[in-house]
């Protein structure tokens, strides 16, 4: 076969044999005879071949180049825009384009945005080649070129979203889903002085569970919707928070109640099985519950915690509850479900779960975390779960506790203890503010931040410093 036709055979990549003949001959003249044309085939080739990758979910931010095949599954609106300095205009369309192994989003410029635009439907196959970047909604890619490839691709377009079909840097999510929890609406101050709002939801389908965060004004949805209530949510995006998926809202997305038959099955860890250290789903029956216990931060803020403890077949253990989590209408009887608690060496060497800003609580039927009305319900859901103690030996149990700020830094350990007074504040978070000050919300709570770090929307950081004054003068940001 000859040399360049033996490595172009070995070539995975789609170039026609004739251009690759004509580039061995280019790189020739180019090199000026200091390579022959086989070293010149095998220069192309890895020139080729550099940049290809498996599928999407191997694109990276920071890539010189990615090259892979795809289906497109949405071409966007063409969008103009004035350059600095230029009398024409710039174009933009994003194409949402996706393989078996996940979803990004392709943004197309200029002579290239009118030609998706007027060429490209969903279902379209394309062999792709531009830059990643990380953009606000996850990984971008900025299409350097584009053509038709005859490629099989493995991605249903009409099939029902999922909460479990969800993917990183996906867009135009709808999703029908049961709210199984909502957190009351946090604000926090942009740089131009203005106020922000943020809140969070959980939403709940036959597949799994995910936190919806809501941003402005569509955070009012989290005081109007009772938990229980079906909702279709239309036009969100999906973003990772702590190596979790979740769900944004932007201005344009919709969250509204339908008429729609939707069941959450919970799966949840048995107690017994539970391991110090992880994230965990649990649920059971309450057995008892403590008084609600308050105390001071190093920053001279208030933080509160309130024990109860579950059963479930298996066992028992004492859920910690931080925050406004602490204020829950929650009594002895009551079935529910504590979802993403962090399970920690507690007292007496004995596990403990923590439900911090993370920790989304509900009734394990899918409804409002709300106390038993009655006895008899309470003992009904007891004997459910093999019976436990109810009454004053339950309470006595659990007696005992920790001081709050002895035990572990208040709202899911964003704060430090009173012993730390001397300590550097640590506070962990999602920067909601890009700026001076830096806003990092890490669930329940907003901190500003003073550091000359340049920072991104939607980051995840800690920042360790002094507070003074509400502000963490950051000595540390990571």
């Amino acid at each position: 076969m000859g040399a360049i036709a033996d490595i172009y055979a070995d070539l995975d990549a789609e170039v026609p044999e004739t251009e690759f003949r004509e580039a061995v001959e280019e790189k020739v003249e180019e090199m000026g005879g200091l390579a022959d044309e086989e070293t010149a085939a095998m220069l192309i080739a890895h020139e080729l071949a550099d940049g290809e990758i498996e599928g999407v979910a191997d694109i990276e931010a920071g890539m010189e180049e990615a090259k892979f095949a795809a289906k497109v599954t949405h071409v966007g609106e063409l969008r103009t825009f004035e350059r600095d300095g230029e009398d024409e205009d710039g174009k933009v369309v994003n194409v949402e384009v996706a393989d078996e192994t996940g979803r990004v989003r392709v943004a197309f410029w200029d002579e290239r945005a009118e030609g998706a635009v007027d060429e490209l439907e969903p279902g379209d196959v394309l062999k792709i080649a531009g830059r990643p970047r990380e953009g606000y909604n996850g990984i971008e890619v900025s299409a350097d070129r584009a053509e038709p490839a005859d490629v099989e691709i493995d991605v249903d377009l009409d099939g029902a979203e999922s909460i479990e079909g969800l993917t990183l840097g996906e867009s135009d999510v709808t999703l029908t889903g049961v709210v199984l929890d909502t957190d009351s609406i946090r604000t926090f101050e942009r740089d131009d002085g203005s106020e922000g709002k943020v809140a969070n939801l959980t939403l709940g389908d036959e597949t799994g569970k995910v936190r919806v965060t809501l941003w402005d004004e569509q955070t009012e949805h989290a005081a109007e919707l009772d938990p229980g209530t079906t909702v279709e949510l239309v036009d969100g995006y999906v973003r990772e928070r702590d190596g979790e998926l979740e769900v944004h809202l932007s201005a344009r997305s919709t969250l509204e109640p339908v008429d729609a038959d939707v069941e959450y099955v919970p799966e949840t860890t048995p107690i017994e099985a539970l391991e110090i250290d992880t994230i965990a789903d649990i649920g059971g029956v309450v057995r008892s519950t403590d008084p609600k216990r308050t105390f001071d931060r190093d920053d001279g803020s208030e933080g509160q915690v309130r024990n109860v403890r579950i059963q479930d077949d298996s066992g028992d253990i004492r859920v910690a509850l931080w925050g406004e989590k602490a204020d829950r209408d929650i009594a002895a009887g009551d079935e529910l479900q504590f979802a993403d608690v962090e399970i920690q060496d507690g007292w007496r060497d004995d596990l403990e779960a923590s439900a911090g800003w993370r920790t989304s609580v509900f009734a394990i039927d899918g409804g409002a975390a709300t106390s038993a009305d009655e006895d008899d319900d309470s003992a009904e859901g007891l004997d459910a779960f093999g019976g436990g103690d109810t009454g004053s030996e339950a309470s006595d149990e659990s007696g005992n506790d920790r001081a709050a700020s002895d035990e572990e830094s208040g709202d899911g350990g964003s704060a430090d203890s009173e012993s730390d007074e001397d300590e550097p504040t640590e506070f962990t978070g999602t920067v909601v503010q890009a700026g001076d000050p830096v806003v990092l919300d890490n669930g329940s709570e907003t901190m500003r931040v003073e550091t000359d770090a340049d920072v991104g929307l939607g980051e995840e950081l800690t920042a360790r410093g002094s507070v003074a004054e509400g502000r963490l003068d950051a000595d540390e940001l990571f």
